[in-house]
């Protein structure tokens, strides 16, 4: 894939990511998070960054799948070397 593909799947998806954490974090605060009737042994930080890298992979998916959708039907029938 070439770069300027790479860039339009990763770049509308961090964008995205961005916007996710802003409103899931806004409503929610990762300091009360249970698991399995305990707390949950991370930072506030920790669960922040990883909440972003998780809403940053499913952008990634969607803007792959996307630009995957979009190709021509040519790339797709075209004999392999």
């Amino acid at each position: 894939m070439s770069p300027q593909r790479w860039m339009c799947v990763l770049w509308p998806a961090f964008l995205m990511a961005c916007v996710c954490e802003f409103a899931v974090f806004a409503l929610w605060d990762p300091g009360e998070l249970y698991w399995r009737s305990g707390s949950a042994d991370f930072t506030r930080q920790t669960l922040y960054a990883g909440g972003f890298f998780l809403f940053w992979l499913l952008g990634i998916g969607s803007s792959a799948l996307t630009i995957w959708l979009a190709l021509p039907p040519a790339d797709f029938n075209r004999q392999r070397d």
